[in-house]
């Protein structure tokens, strides 16, 4: 049996991605992606092969994926956009690998608040001054925003 990663691509630049992150997405056996969220040249670093589209699945079939897949000891990489740990849902993805003897792996990417506040060539805290940051998700009516 080998780990599952779950593993973060940051916010949508195939530069910032981590070299943790390229390295795993380069040698997987198995990649469960979250659909469009992913840009494709971070699609292409995946090696020809069994690539699988989460949003095309239930969740049962994610689980089934992962679980399956590192019983027969393949690499497998589950990928998300930014940092799996920040709005990913991993931790049931997690659980049901535990219940079931697999262990995994976080592999952080570059969240989309930190990217943004570099691109903007700005700061998120003051050395200054008591800084407290608050995050909220976006929520819009419109899905493709």
């Amino acid at each position: 049996m080998s780990d599952v990663f779950f593993v973060g691509c940051g916010p949508g630049d195939p530069d910032l991605i981590t070299i943790k992150a390229k390295k795993l997405i380069q040698k997987a056996d198995v990649v469960v992606y979250s659909g469009s969220l992913i840009p494709e040249p971070i699609i292409k670093l995946c090696k020809k092969g069994k690539l699988y589209d989460a949003a095309k699945l239930v969740r049962e079939e994610i689980f089934d994926l992962l679980y399956k897949n590192a019983k027969k000891d393949k690499l497998v990489v589950r990928l998300h956009d930014g940092d799996p740990a920040i709005y990913g849902a991993i931790r049931e993805q997690i659980d049901n690998l535990e219940k079931k003897g697999i262990k995994s792996t976080v592999v952080p990417g570059v969240t989309s608040f930190l990217a943004s506040a570099a691109a903007l060539g700005t700061q998120l805290t003051l050395s200054w001054c008591n800084s407290n940051n608050d995050y909220y998700k976006s929520r819009s009516k419109n899905k493709s925003s």
